[in-house]
């Protein structure tokens, strides 16, 4: 790969992973896709990593969209498969993530840039974001997840109308639909996502693990959430981090887990 198009800072057990393609709005393409894969993929078992925040390099965009120079000249069949390779590499790996993640939207969120937030497990937008699933106007729909969570995230209506409409909304309503977790000005972004990565690296890394599995397994086809909720938690009982923090509640201090 030619070009390096994210950029990776890990400080205080936060990764922080920068799309760096400026001139493009930091539009996805394959490169992209696979790099930031490979990232959240090496953070897994990276104990230094507790919590991942994705952005997108200056002040314009998040991501602005799929590079569609990539797809133009797709048959049907290369334009399924570039979906469900696009699912599996990317988008359901950064959902499936045992570390939270954190997108930080400052500006456009387009097409592949929005379902790439919405893969993630919180939400954060600038007071200038943009948000949309503009592909019905270029004849296709969003590929990489976008109809389905979005759906749980806004509720059938409202994604049918901004699906169907190719609409942006602004930060502010994200907010106000669910979309996002919170709103903030351009020069708060990346404070308040730092702020709740520490509230989030403060916790035991197995229970936000085995939350972040039960909640995924809620909407998740052909999978009883309950089930396995039952399960996480009685798995937890057997980690180091509960006889930590059970402990550390009993002698009335803070639980100290691991790499905290």
């Amino acid at each position: 790969m030619s070009e390096n198009y994210i950029l990776s800072n890990a400080e205080d057990g936060v990764l922080t992973l920068t799309i760096n393609r400026p001139q493009q709005l930091n539009a996805l393409n394959s490169e992209v896709i696979a790099m930031l894969s490979k990232h959240i993929e090496a953070a897994q078992t990276d104990d230094a990593v507790k919590v991942i925040i994705i952005t997108g390099s200056g002040e314009k965009a998040f991501v602005a969209g799929a590079d569609i120079k990539e797809f133009a000249d797709f048959s049907p069949a290369q334009g399924k498969d570039l979906a469900a390779l696009g699912q599996a590499t990317l988008f359901d790996r950064v959902e499936r993530s045992e570390k939270p993640v954190i997108a930080a939207v400052n500006g456009f969120a387009l097409g592949g840039g929005l379902e790439l937030a919405m893969a993630a497990h919180i939400r954060v937008a600038s007071s200038n974001a943009k948000l949309g699933l503009p592909e019905v106007g270029l004849g296709v729909i969003p590929g990489y997840g976008g109809t389905q969570r979005l759906a749980q995230l806004v509720g059938k209506g409202k994604a049918m109308e901004m699906v169907l409409t190719a609409g942006m909304i602004s930060g502010e309503e994200a907010k106000e639909n669910g979309l996002v977790n919170y709103c903030v000005e351009q020069g708060e972004l990346m404070s308040t996502c730092l702020g709740l990565a520490k509230k989030m690296k403060s916790n035991a890394p197995t229970a936000l693990s085995a939350a972040i599995k039960s909640v995924i397994a809620g909407y998740t086809a052909s999978v009883d959430g309950y089930s396995v909720e039952i399960e996480q938690f009685g798995l937890c009982f057997g980690t180091e981090d509960f006889k930590e923090g059970t402990t550390a509640f009993l002698e009335k201090r803070r639980a100290e887990f691991p790499g905290k």
